[in-house]
C-alpha cells in the first residue's frame, strides 16, 4: 500500500537543486517524486515501509529544509518569518551598507584618508551576513561534488574579501592615504596595496536584488490555490430533523445532511436540490453568464450562488470530493506538470563555474611555478575569480524584467517573473475563452421582436416594467434595456414571480407575463429570448446575450499578425459559441463549445498533444487549471482573483488587445534579456585571460566590471521605448 504526501521544500537556489532533491528521494526503495522548483513542493508517493520523517531526513541529508503539511496558521502561530520578506530585509541592509563601499571605490573625491577601514566595516556583514544564502547552497554543492552560480559567488565574493584582509593587514593598502587611481593600464602588479570590496558587497547585493524578485514571484505560485478554497461557504443552516435550522461551519456537513440556500447565499456544498426552485448563478465556477434554473431534483455545486427562491439541498458531496476541490486539484496538477524553464546563467553554470575555479587554482600554480613571488601569483589568482564573479550576470534578468514590467504595468500588463517570458516566444496557438474574455460577461439586451400588428416600443417597455421588479439576472438586464432605449418604465401592480417559468403582473391595466417561450425564433437562436403576452396573447419577444465586446475582433486579427493561431473554448452551447467566432473571426473548426471547468484543461492537453504550444487567456475560476495548464496563461484583471493568480501574464484592463501587446513585450523583454546575458559572459570570457596573466590592476578590473553592469542596465532600459499596437502609448 502506498501514500500520497507533499512536502514544502526550502534552500533551493535553482533548478538543479529540485534536481538533486528529487533524485535523492527516488533512491529509496518504492518512493516516486517529483520535485518542483517554482511552488517549493516535493509530491511523493511512498511505500509504508518508508515513514514521511525518512523523507524529510533525506531531504535534509542533500543539504535542503523539508516539512511535512501542517495545517493553516501553523507557521504564523510557531512564529516562522516569510522567506521572501526575510530575502527583502536581507536585500534592504546589504543595499544600504554596500552602496557606500561601491561609491568610495570608485569616486577619488569620497577616498578620506582611512577611508578603506570604513569600506572592510561596512563591505564584511555584506558578504558574510547577506551572501550567507550562497555560502550555504555552496557549500551543499560541494558535498555533492557539484557547482551552480552560487558557488562563483561564494567563492568570488569570500576571495575578495579574503585578499581585502590581506592587502590591509599585511600589505600596503592600509596605510593612511591609499587611494584607487584612474590609471587605465595594463600591467602586471603584486596586489599587495590593492581591496576588492565594493567588488564583494556589490555582487552580493546586486544578485540578492535578482534572487528576490524571482522569489516574490514564485510565492504567486500557491496563490491559486488559496483563492479557490476561499470561495466556499464558510458556514451553512443545517436543517434538523424537527424542521428547525442551526447555523454551523460547514465543515459539520455529511452526505445525507439537508441543509437551507436563502437567496444571495453561497450552496456549502454539492448537492440535490429536495425543495424550493431558484435560478443559481454559477458564473464564478463556469464563467458563463446565464444563470441556470433549478427545481426538486435538480444537482446543485458548492460556492454557486442562489439568486432567488429558498432551497432546500441534501449534500451529495463533502470535502475534498466536491467539484470546487477537484477544481483546486486541477489548478495544482497543472502547475507542478508544468516544465519548469531554467535559466540560461543556470544552465550554463554547470560548465562556466568549473572552469573559472579550474583556471584560477591553474594561474596561481603557473605564476608560483614561474618564480614571480607568492603575492603576484595570489593577486592573478584573485583576480581570475573576481572578473568572472557575475555582477553583471546578476543585473541581466531582474534589470530587464524591471523596466520590462514596469512599462507593461504602464500599458496595463503584468508580467509575473522571468520563466513566464521563454514561452512567448515558442507560442503558436491562443485558446481564447469566450465569456468576460471576447464578450463582455454580462447579459445586454440585443433585440425586441414584436409579433404582427404589435409595437416593438410597447413590447420592450411592457416588459421591462415588470422585469424591473425581478432579481433575476435576465430580467435586470432586460430592464435596464428597456430604461436606457425608453427612459422611465409605468409601475407595478401585483408582481409575483413564478421560479422556472417567469413573471407576471399589472402593467398599465394589463395582466402581462414575461417568461420562457413556446418557441425560439431562428434568428435569435443564439440568444436567450423572452415571451411578452397580455390579455391572452403573445405581444412579442425580448432577446438578451453575452454582448462581444467592440475590440474583440480587432484583438483576434493582431493575434494572427504575431503568427497565432486562435481559438474559442466556452461552456455555453455550440450554436452561441458559432455565432461569437463568426462575429471575431475565428475559424469554425477551431470552436470548442459545450466544455466543462475539467474539460477545459483536457482542451488544451490535447492541442499541446498535438505539437502546439498554447497560450490560454481567461477570466473565470473555471479558466485557473487551463490558464496553469496552458504553456503561457493569460489572465483578464477583470476576472476572478483566482483566474488572475493561475495565470503567468494579467491584462489589467481587460482589453482583448492588450494580450497581443503582452506577447510583443514579453517576446522584447525575453530578446533583452538574452543579449544581457550574451554580453555578460562575452565580458567574462575577453577578461579571463588578462587576468590568469596578471595584467588586471584594480581600477581595469573594477571600470570593466563596472562598464559590464552599466552597459546591461542601459539596455534594459531600452524596453522604455515600447510601444503598442494600440491604446494609451504612454
Amino acid at each position: 500500500m502506498t501514500t500520497d504526501v507533499e512536502l514544502a521544500i526550502s534552500g533551493m537556489t535553482c533548478a538543479s537543486c529540485a534536481n538533486r532533491i528529487e533524485r535523492k528521494l527516488n533512491k529509496l526503495d518504492g518512493v516516486v517524486a517529483t520535485v518542483n522548483y517554482a511552488t517549493e513542493k516535493a509530491k511523493v508517493t511512498f511505500p509504508d515501509s518508508v515513514s514521511p520523517d525518512e523523507l524529510v531526513a533525506t531531504v535534509e541529508q542533500a543539504g535542503y529544509g523539508a516539512a511535512l503539511p501542517r495545517s493553516d496558521g501553523d507557521d504564523v502561530a510557531a512564529g516562522v518569518e516569510d522567506p521572501v520578506d526575510a530575502l527583502r530585509r536581507r536585500v534592504l541592509v546589504s543595499f544600504v551598507l554596500s552602496a557606500p563601499v561601491v561609491a568610495m571605490a570608485m569616486v577619488p573625491a569620497f577616498q578620506f584618508t582611512y577611508w578603506q577601514w570604513l569600506s572592510l566595516t561596512l563591505a564584511a556583514p555584506v558578504v558574510v551576513w547577506g551572501a550567507w544564502p550562497f555560502h550555504r547552497a555552496a557549500w551543499a554543492n560541494l558535498r555533492h561534488g557539484t557547482s551552480t552560480m552560487d558557488t562563483l559567488v561564494s567563492v568570488g565574493t569570500l576571495a575578495a574579501l579574503g585578499w581585502s584582509l590581506y592587502a590591509l593587514f599585511l600589505g600596503t593598502a592600509g596605510e593612511p592615504g591609499m587611494t584607487h587611481p584612474f590609471e587605465l593600464t595594463v600591467e602586471r602588479s603584486d596586489g599587495a596595496g590593492n581591496i576588492y570590496l565594493e567588488a564583494a558587497a556589490g555582487v552580493t547585493t546586486f544578485i540578492l536584488a535578482g534572487r528576490w524578485f524571482e522569489a516574490r514571484s514564485k510565492r504567486q505560485a500557491g496563490a491559486a490555490l488559496r483563492a479557490l478554497l476561499e470561495l466556499g461557504a464558510r458556514e451553512v443552516s443545517m436543517l434538523r430533523g424537527d424542521g428547525t435550522e442551526v447555523r454551523v461551519p460547514v465543515e459539520q456537513l455529511a452526505v445525507g445532511t439537508r441543509f437551507v440556500v436563502r437567496p444571495g447565499e453561497k450552496v456549502a456544498t454539492d448537492g440535490e436540490v429536495e425543495q424550493g426552485s431558484s435560478a443559481v448563478d454559477r458564473s464564478m465556477l463556469t464563467g458563463e453568464s446565464v444563470p441556470v434554473e433549478v427545481g426538486p431534483g435538480d444537482q446543485v455545486v458548492g460556492a454557486t450562488v442562489n439568486a432567488g427562491g429558498r432551497l432546500v439541498v441534501r449534500a451529495t458531496r463533502i470535502g475534498s470530493d466536491t467539484q470546487l476541490a477537484q477544481m483546486a486539484r486541477l489548478v495544482e496538477d497543472a502547475q507542478n506538470g508544468k516544465a519548469e524553464v531554467q535559466r540560461l546563467a543556470d544552465r550554463v553554470s554547470g560548465v562556466f563555474v568549473p572552469v573559472v575555479i579550474g583556471l584560477a587554482v591553474a594561474t596561481l600554480g603557473f605564476w608560483l611555478g614561474a618564480g614571480v613571488g607568492t603575492s603576484a601569483a595570489f593577486t592573478a589568482a584573485v583576480a581570475v575569480l573576481i572578473i568572472a564573479c557575475p555582477c553583471a550576470l546578476g543585473l541581466a534578468t531582474p534589470t530587464a524584467l524591471m523596466v520590462g514590467t514596469g512599462r507593461g504595468a504602464q500599458l496595463g500588463i503584468l508580467i509575473k517573473g522571468p520563466e513566464v517570458l521563454e514561452s512567448t516566444r515558442r507560442v503558436d496557438t491562443v485558446v481564447l475563452d469566450k465569456t468576460g474574455t471576447v464578450t463582455t460577461g454580462e447579459m445586454t439586451l440585443v433585440d425586441v421582436a414584436a409579433a404582427e400588428g404589435e409595437d416593438a416600443d410597447e413590447v420592450l417597455r411592457t416588459a421591462g416594467a415588470l422585469e424591473d421588479a425581478s432579481e433575476h439576472p435576465i430580467a435586470r438586464a432586460v430592464a435596464a434595456g428597456a430604461r436606457e432605449r425608453l427612459g422611465g418604465l409605468p409601475p407595478v401592480e401585483g408582481f409575483l414571480a413564478e421560479p422556472g417559468h417567469g413573471v407576471r403582473g399589472r402593467v398599465g391595466g394589463r395582466e402581462v407575463t414575461v417568461g420562457r417561450p413556446a418557441g425560439v425564433v431562428d434568428r435569435a437562436a443564439a440568444n436567450t429570448v423572452v415571451e411578452v403576452a397580455w390579455d391572452g396573447r403573445v405581444r412579442g419577444w425580448v432577446s438578451v446575450a453575452d454582448a462581444v465586446k467592440p475590440t474583440s475582433a480587432e484583438a483576434v486579427r493582431m493575434l494572427r499578425d504575431l503568427g497565432l493561431r486562435p481559438v474559442l473554448l466556452t461552456g455555453d452551447h455550440a450554436v452561441v459559441a458559432r455565432a461569437v467566432a463568426d462575429e471575431v473571426g475565428i475559424d469554425p473548426d477551431q470552436v470548442f463549445a459545450d466544455v466543462l471547468p475539467a474539460d477545459k484543461v483536457d482542451v488544451v492537453k490535447r492541442l499541446q498533444d498535438q505539437g502546439r504550444v498554447v497560450a490560454m487567456v481567461g477570466d473565470g475560476v473555471n479558466d485557473a487549471a487551463a490558464l496553469a495548464q496552458a504553456d503561457l496563461g493569460l489572465a483578464m484583471g477583470t476576472g476572478t482573483d483566482v483566474a488572475i493568480e493561475a495565470g503567468d501574464l494579467t491584462l489589467v484592463r481587460g482589453d482583448l488587445r492588450v494580450a497581443a501587446d503582452a506577447i510583443r513585450l514579453s517576446r522584447r523583454t525575453l530578446t533583452t534579456i538574452k543579449g544581457n546575458l550574451f554580453w555578460a559572459f562575452s565580458y567574462n570570457v575577453a577578461a579571463l585571460p588578462l587576468a590568469a596573466a596578471g595584467l588586471l590592476n584594480p581600477m581595469i578590473a573594477g571600470a570593466a566590471m563596472a562598464a559590464s553592469s552599466v552597459f546591461v542596465v542601459a539596455n534594459s532600459l531600452r524596453l522604455r521605448r515600447f510601444r503598442p499596437l494600440v491604446g494609451d502609448a504612454a
